[in-house]
């Protein structure tokens, strides 16, 4: 075989590997813009553009969470959280600045009787992010609410959307429907 053939089977092969790493990562990233739809957008502008490092960043997620001993809740502790969020909801219309601070609480404490770290805010909603992809926004949104609120800055329509939130999440971390205020008997 002449040296010119076999640099040419060379070249098709290393063309045909860049191809094929080129194909994977494209389905790698369609695959973590799919699963994390506006999370993953976050990401890339936070990252100013750079879908690899976002994909590196979620792909970091999925192992970190993968390693912890996230469990389902009991009933018992289902039926508890439930409660308590009702109790919350009844709170909101006599004191909404101190329900938005409870459901926060709430929420924080639902996901770490589930196994999930508590440290601080951004960890929490990238763990969450991996289970709960579509609801991080909720969580993002709710939690800038409360700490808008902390300062006083706050209005009670935005108050009432952060329990909307919160809601939502609290139900995908409770994995059950949590009643509406109106469907409790007295």
């Amino acid at each position: 075989m002449s040296t010119e053939v076999l640099i040419i089977i060379i070249l098709a092969v290393c063309a045909i590997i860049l191809i094929a790493v080129a194909i994977a990562e494209r389905r790698k990233a369609r695959r973590l813009r799919i699963k994390y739809g506006p999370e993953y957008q976050r990401l890339v502008e936070q990252e100013h553009g750079r879908t690899r490092r976002a994909d590196q960043i979620l792909e970091q997620r999925e192992k970190r969470v993968q390693k912890l001993q996230i469990r389902h809740l009991t009933p018992a502790e289902c039926d508890e959280f439930a409660n308590q969020w009702r109790l919350i909801q009844e709170e909101f219309v006599d004191n909404p600045t101190a329900a938005v601070t409870r459901a926060d609480s709430l929420v924080n404490r639902a996901m770490a009787a589930r196994g999930y770290p508590m440290s601080d805010f951004e960890q929490r909603a990238a763990d969450i992010s991996v289970e709960h992809p579509q609801l991080v926004t909720d969580y993002r949104i709710a939690h800038d609410i409360s700490e808008r609120d902390r300062v006083g800055q706050a209005t009670t329509e935005e108050l009432r959307r952060a329990m909307q939130h919160y809601r939502s999440l609290f139900e995908q971390v409770l994995e059950s429907h949590v009643m509406h205020p109106a469907e409790v008997r007295p």
